[in-house]
């Protein structure tokens, strides 16, 4: 039996297809990310339970990660970390996130790829590809979405996002960009740690952006947030023409030192 066929509540359906999108895989569960984005489509009982998707997926185990970080980085993590946390900060589809430590006692994060994702991924875009097709031949009133085309972009996207060497090449032009920004920190990254399935960066404290309670407990000043959200973004898109394109509130945070000068961390 799979958990969204269990009887539950009928108020449950938003944690019943949170639960099936995590069966269904990685490409279902970013899908379930955009969801519960969109506060302005779908109501609350579907877009709450769906944002445990932004970074709290059922994990890797701590031993069974530390076996797989092994294999990527071709040496035990005691060897090249004084320090390492089995227990992820988060963990997404694709990715898990762990704290650790340098031999020079820096603080960074470590993200690697879920092993054997490769592999679900491919097979989960060749389902969504004969599924395009097959409804792009059957329901010509559809046709104008071109249903292949977009998961043929959505293919190229995902797999982009299997190197982690591209995300850490952005996060270190996008560091660069914001050098001296007042309101946007990026963390840098430690190439010598970077590879295919794993890169490391700086670790950043801050509040989750979604977290409007903790904000507001803090004494952040909402109204300059949002203002530096907006310039944010557009100095992203219309000064460097290079922007954050996965800006869902498990990816961006807030650093509330000083409440009436947030800045947010990327």
């Amino acid at each position: 039996m799979q958990p969204w066929l269990w009887r539950r509540p009928p108020g449950d359906y938003g944690e019943r297809l949170r639960d099936a999108l995590v069966h269904l895989g990685p490409v279902f569960v970013k899908f379930g990310q955009l969801i519960s984005t969109r506060k302005d489509l779908f109501p609350d009982e579907i877009t709450n339970p769906l944002q445990a998707l932004q970074d709290r997926v059922p994990p890797v185990d701590g031993v069974d990660a530390k076996s797989a970080l092994a294999e990527i980085f071709g040496q035990p993590v005691e060897a090249l970390f004084a320090e390492f946390d089995t227990t992820p900060l988060a963990s997404a589809s694709v990715a898990q996130v762990h704290a650790a430590k340098l031999p020079n006692g820096e603080a960074v994060v470590i993200k690697w790829l879920r092993p054997g994702i490769e592999r679900i991924v491919a097979l989960d875009v060749a389902l969504m590809k004969s599924v395009s097709q097959f409804l792009h031949r059957r329901l010509p009133k559809i046709r104008r979405f071109r249903l292949p085309e977009v998961v043929a972009d959505y293919r190229r996207t995902i797999l982009d996002e299997l190197d982690l060497r591209r995300e850490a090449a952005n996060q270190a032009q996008l560091h660069r960009n914001f050098a001296d920004s007042e309101d946007l920190y990026i963390p840098k990254v430690y190439w010598d740690y970077c590879h295919r399935r794993a890169m490391v960066s700086e670790r950043i404290y801050g509040l989750g952006v979604g977290d409007i309670e903790k904000l507001r407990a803090a004494g952040v000043n909402m109204q300059r947030l949002a203002e530096k959200g907006v310039s944010v973004f557009f100095t992203q898109v219309f000064r460097d023409n290079f922007f954050h394109a996965d800006m869902h509130p498990g990816n961006i945070f807030v650093d509330a030192t000083h409440p009436d000068n947030p800045k947010y961390i990327g």
